[in-house]
């Protein structure tokens, strides 16, 4: 019993020195911890020393170039500026710039969640010009009049707008003047009872880019004569001509055309400042021959057609149009060319540069990509009428 004891007391003994190097050692940790934090806090991130002004700028650069559209969340999206640090949070939050491009609706966030998002969006962008992307593949539904109904009373700062497959009341929403609108996609869905009052376009000076199909065409009133940039959506030849006639300034164009079962009469037409014209083709149509004969295009230097619109005789309808309209092609590229028969579009047209594509896309997602980027639209009007 007495040896136990004293093993005990031996046993203490020994904890109480292995306790004190462990305080010892546990104290030298926590001066060298005191250390090295004071050198961490006496550290300054470089990026945190940058004025906010910069660090704004620097947000702005990291999303997509204005006026395309980032996502609502994730990558690229101004939402996760807002989730690094307290500081940038409220950098974000009082840059309005970022908050101007919405593209709604988001597949990635439930749909009872995008009309409150939009709403702070636009509460975040404050005064500054909107570009609104509405693209819906499907039945808009309730959603789709509801951001509708929440961007109606912004109307006025749309300054980029796409609405793509809404229905034509819903296009009532924007009724009223928008006078810093400069670039309009509309691709309305079919409507039984079309619109008795069309939605008038007339009043936005700005406005120079345009991509509509027939429904958009035929639901709203637009001043063609100012504008530079125009893409047709699924037109009959006979239709795009009474549209044309009006749109002497146009530099830009694209139609999409749809083989006429009918083969109505196309009118001549005579645009003076055109510089680029694309030609495709809807619905797999197996030709539109003779349209491309019915234009008079003097200032053409960018030409693009399926060879099914040239005909049996594809060089010589090209050399009669080029004749015709006594442009100076500088580009050129027909798509859906035969077998074989490629190399004898450089020998007629030795000073163009010609290229080739074996299929011409069809849908309307090949215009948009064409056509979508009004920047690119803008500089090459401006470039024109220089």
């Amino acid at each position: 019993m007495l040896s136990e004891l004293a093993a005990d007391r031996t046993r203490v003994a020994d904890l109480d020195v292995e306790i004190l190097a462990l305080e010892r050692s546990l104290s030298a940790s926590r001066i060298q911890r005191a250390q090295v934090q004071e050198r961490l806090d006496a550290y300054k991130y470089p990026v945190l020393t940058l004025p906010n002004e910069i660090i704004a700028e620097i947000f702005i650069h990291y999303l997509p170039n204005y006026p395309h559209c980032p996502p609502l969340a994730g990558l690229e999206s101004p939402t996760l500026l807002t989730q690094i640090c307290r500081k940038w949070r409220g950098i974000a939050l009082s840059t309005p710039a970022l908050w101007r491009a919405i593209s709604l609706p988001d597949p990635d966030i439930p749909p009872a969640e995008q009309g409150a998002l939009l709403e702070a969006w636009l509460g975040r962008c404050r005064v500054h010009p909107i570009s609104l992307r509405f693209h819906v593949y499907s039945e808009p539904g309730e959603l789709g009049t509801e951001i509708l109904t929440a961007i109606g009373p912004h109307r006025t700062r749309l300054q980029y707008l796409v609405l793509n497959q809404i229905s034509l009341p819903q296009l009532l929403t924007f009724e009223g003047p928008i006078s810093v609108l400069r670039h309009l996609e509309l691709l309305l869905e079919d409507q039984e009872h079309p619109l008795v009052i069309k939605l008038s376009f007339c009043d936005s000076p700005l406005l120079r880019t345009a991509l509509l199909n027939a429904n958009g065409v035929e639901s709203t009133m637009m001043p063609w004569a100012q504008l530079t940039s125009l893409a047709l959506h699924e037109f009959f030849p006979a239709d795009c001509a009474p549209i044309l006639q009006h749109t002497l300034n146009l530099v830009h164009c694209e139609l999409a055309l749809v083989e006429d079962p009918n083969h109505e009469h196309v009118p001549d037409v005579t645009l003076p400042s055109l510089r680029s014209l694309t030609l495709t083709h809807i619905l797999k149509a197996d030709s539109i021959t003779g349209y491309l004969q019915t234009l008079t295009l003097p200032g053409l230097r960018s030409l693009r057609v399926p060879e099914t619109f040239l005909g049996p005789n594809p060089i010589d309808t090209l050399k009669s149009f080029v004749s015709k309209s006594g442009c100076k092609l500088e580009r050129l590229c027909v798509t859906g060319t035969r077998s074989g028969f490629d190399s004898f579009y450089p020998m007629a047209f030795p000073s163009t540069k010609i290229s080739f594509a074996q299929w011409a896309m069809s849908s309307v997602d090949w215009i948009i990509t064409e056509f979508g980027d009004a920047r690119e639209l803008e500089e090459l009007s401006a470039t024109a009428s220089e």
